[in-house]
């Protein structure tokens, strides 16, 4: 389903994955300013996956918090999802398509087409986490 994701279903599949905990402030924010929400759902509506889009929506996008429940793995949720994912930011122009990738996942993302990086033309991807000041 599309941008129909609630704040609880996104928390209890982050938690289920053991992600870090954000506030239900920031989930909510996180939420409401993505480009594009998709959730995969059983057919009693129950989510066992989810992905987002974030970034410009011009030159840049990102995947964003790409998520499937570990009883559902290996059941193409996430293949399917990140199709979804591309065929949203797909156009006319050239787009980035960039994302952070979970240790250990590195051989699904090149599966989708992804390049890890360092290359010997792209440097390394970054991050740095900033901690609430007391």
């Amino acid at each position: 389903t599309e941008n129909d994701l609630l704040i609880e279903e996104y928390e209890m599949l982050r938690n289920r994955v053991n992600w870090q905990p954000f506030s239900r402030r920031q989930s909510r924010t996180a939420l409401q300013n993505s480009l594009f929400v998709l959730c995969a759902r059983r057919k009693d509506g129950t989510p066992v996956g989810m992905g987002r889009i974030v970034g410009d929506g011009a030159t840049v996008c990102y995947v964003q918090d790409l998520i499937v429940l570990p009883e559902c793995r290996r059941m193409h949720v996430g293949t399917e999802l990140m199709h979804r994912l591309e065929a949203f930011v797909q156009g006319d122009e050239t787009m980035r398509l960039c994302l952070m990738c979970a240790l250990g996942r590195e051989a699904f993302y090149e599966s989708c087409g992804f390049l890890a990086r360092p290359t010997s033309e792209l440097g390394p991807g970054m991050i740095r986490w900033l901690k609430a000041e007391k």
